[in-house]
């Protein structure tokens, strides 16, 4: 089945600039990593969605697991995942994703999915497997899961976070008038009442999300995503650059400069996100060990800051 019907004519794809050039995988690492998630039966979104990043990450051993199978029900423009009726979910899922934290020793992990529109909970229990396997065999990782929005799934959302995952990321992906072109499946409102809701049924996990740039989007709408997401007390913000996966897919509208993505990225910081991470190359997972890290140092640094204004308020 087709992953999206032709939304733009085909033809040659735009020649990427510079920037966005990266080499192809070709470590020892890469392969010992790729090995191990085939001998598991595990995907990743590392491959699934064709991410430039790849050859980095999986050098040092940092995968993305992508939960649920490899088909998803929806057809976003963006995405390469496959689209169609998934298989069963795999009874053994987290019992592998525990097996492969603990070869590739990761201190950080990040867990996806596609979308499961077809389960009667969206997957969230799959996730909440997930997240408590984990914790048993690898009580020191940290946990980020990246998760579908879970529309018409009452309950599900309550019970991933009650599973306390330590950072829960959904991606808006894109402005609030490209929805219907981009990502028609989903609602702008409901993705940022998600992350919402997260923070008032527990205010200790931190909450991403992520845009991607160069799809059409004003900067002033962009800019407005970016008041919405801290209404929403959203913690950290990523926006990379929109690559265009075939000719199937949505067209890249633009290639975003690296000055333009710093200019966000200053924006974004003004208006309050703890974390900010925009360039060219910025995805959800990238980095994200270490940009966990400098996140519970910048919530650390804000708390403390408060503190001491309070104490200085009653003088």
């Amino acid at each position: 089945m087709s992953k999206v019907e032709n939304l733009q004519p085909e033809g040659q794809r735009k020649p990427k600039p510079a920037w966005l050039r990266v080499k192809a995988p070709n470590s020892v690492e890469y392969a010992e990593t790729r090995r191990l998630m085939r001998e598991l039966k595990l995907n990743t979104v590392c491959e699934e969605a064709a991410c430039p990043n790849i050859g980095e990450c999986w050098k040092q051993k940092h995968a993305t697991v992508m939960i649920l199978g490899d088909t998803c029900t929806r057809a976003c423009a963006f995405c390469n995942i496959k689209t169609g009726m998934p298989n069963r979910v795999d009874p053994l899922e987290a019992e592998h994703v525990a097996v492969a934290a603990g070869k590739l020793g990761l201190e950080h992990i990040v867990i996806t999915s596609v979308d499961r529109d077809d389960l009667d909970d969206g997957g969230a229990s799959q996730f909440v497997k997930v997240i408590k396997r984990l914790r048993e065999t690898s009580p020191e990782t940290t946990i980020e899961i990246l998760t579908p929005d879970f529309r018409h799934k009452d309950g599900a959302l309550d019970a991933v976070v009650e599973a306390k995952p330590d950072v829960f990321n959904h991606n808006l992906e894109t402005v609030p008038r490209l929805y219907p072109t981009i990502r028609p499946g989903a609602r702008y409102f409901h993705s940022l009442w998600l992350l919402k809701r997260v923070k008032e049924l527990d205010p200790t996990i931190f909450t991403k999300s992520g845009l991607m740039a160069g799809l059409g989007e004003e900067k002033h709408e962009v800019q407005q995503v970016m008041d919405d997401l801290r209404s929403a007390d959203v913690d950290f913000l990523t926006i990379g650059q929109y690559l265009r996966p075939t000719t199937r897919h949505a067209e890249v509208a633009r290639y975003i400069t690296p000055d333009e993505f710093r200019s966000y990225e200053t924006i974004a910081r003004a208006r309050g996100f703890l974390m900010v991470s925009a360039s060219p190359l910025t995805r959800s997972s990238y980095h994200a060990g270490d940009d966990f890290q400098k996140l519970r140092a910048a919530r650390e640094a804000y708390l403390a800051n408060k503190a001491r204004q309070r104490i200085a308020d009653t003088r």
